[in-house]
């Protein structure tokens, strides 16, 4: 068996990044990786699950439950995205990316980021559709259309994303092609052009502050608006039933719209903070939430924490 420094690749090589993984932690990978793995598997499955469920049962079928499903692929796409290549440099020491790889994986991770935030809109939409205007409820948003805002939201993402590898392709890069991180992040590859990355960096900013700016603020109008109307309902009854239906939806958009804001504005400003603590937090970005997102619907989603509960229960009387 060859030693682990064998697979460590030169930074000679033009066409190759180095990812580092986690500087000044280098010792602890293997530790680092254990809940790392864990967090990962325990994502992977419960949004597996949800989506095994949802499709299985006719009566889950409704716009509710189809942004479920958008929202679980959006998490398997973010975490898949970035802890497979994470794994492989703390247990196997292959660090190498090259630069197609590279700029593949910083696409395919802003771009699903991108696709969710579109998802939480919609799914922050939905819910005040369902408590501001119940009658009306089945004719605005139906599963078409919400299959339709799911495409609208796909291409904003492609559309939004897509000059950024287009720019860091044609930037030239300096001899020393590692990367500080676990994973190829946009503003980490801008840093490391030789030339003027300007454009590069603050198109960066725009998308992030601009769009999920914007995204956040549609989230912040909608639950405006059903606060207001859930303190206009007399009824104790229906006040606390309106506001059982929101919560999961809020602690997810808190989580979420939170964890990206916090890892953004430390990344890009926080020149104080250790360079393992940022990498950490971007991790956690992209860890926790899809590992939190399917515990927090199957528990506070009754009808949906029933059918989950059906299956669990029949596949353990059938292996008696």
């Amino acid at each position: 068996m060859l030693p682990p420094h064998s697979f460590n690749l030169t930074t000679s090589d033009p066409s190759t990044f180095i990812l580092t993984g986690i500087p000044g932690l280098e010792a602890a990978h293997i530790w680092i990786s254990i809940p790392f793995s864990m967090v990962y598997v325990i994502g992977l499955f419960g949004n597996f699950m949800l989506l095994f469920v949802i499709g299985k049962e006719q009566t889950l079928h409704k716009p509710m439950y189809l942004l479920l499903c958008m929202l679980a692929l959006t998490d398997i796409g973010t975490s898949t995205s970035v802890v497979p290549k994470a794994l492989c440099i703390f247990w196997f020491n292959l660090k190498g990316i090259t630069v197609g790889g590279c700029l593949t994986q910083m696409f395919f991770l802003h771009a699903v980021s991108i696709m969710q935030s579109a998802v939480l809109v919609t799914m922050a939409f939905d819910r005040y559709v369902a408590i501001c205007n119940p009658l009306t409820y089945a004719t605005i948003l139906t599963n078409a259309r919400i299959a339709k805002l799911g495409v609208v939201g796909l291409i904003r993402a492609v559309l939004c994303i897509l000059p950024l590898p287009l720019l860091l392709s044609r930037q030239p890069f300096c001899a020393n092609h590692i990367i500080p991180h676990t994973y190829c992040e946009h503003i980490a590859l801008a840093k490391m052009s030789c030339g003027d990355s300007t454009v590069n960096r603050t198109y960066g900013l725009v998308m992030a502050f601009v769009v999920l700016g914007f995204d956040l603020s549609l989230v912040s109008l909608s639950y405006g608006l059903i606060i207001r109307a859930v303190l206009r309902i007399s009824s104790k009854t229906a006040h606390q039933k309106a506001l059982n239906t929101c919560t999961a939806h809020i602690c997810v958009m808190l989580m979420s719209f939170t964890l990206f804001f916090f890892s953004t504005l430390t990344h890009r400003f926080g020149q104080r903070i250790t360079p393992h603590v940022h990498i950490i937090l971007a991790n956690l970005f992209f860890l926790i939430p899809p590992m939190l997102n399917p515990i927090i619907y199957g528990v506070k989603t009754k009808e949906l924490r029933d059918k989950v509960l059906k299956y669990i229960l029949l596949k353990y009387i059938c292996r008696m």
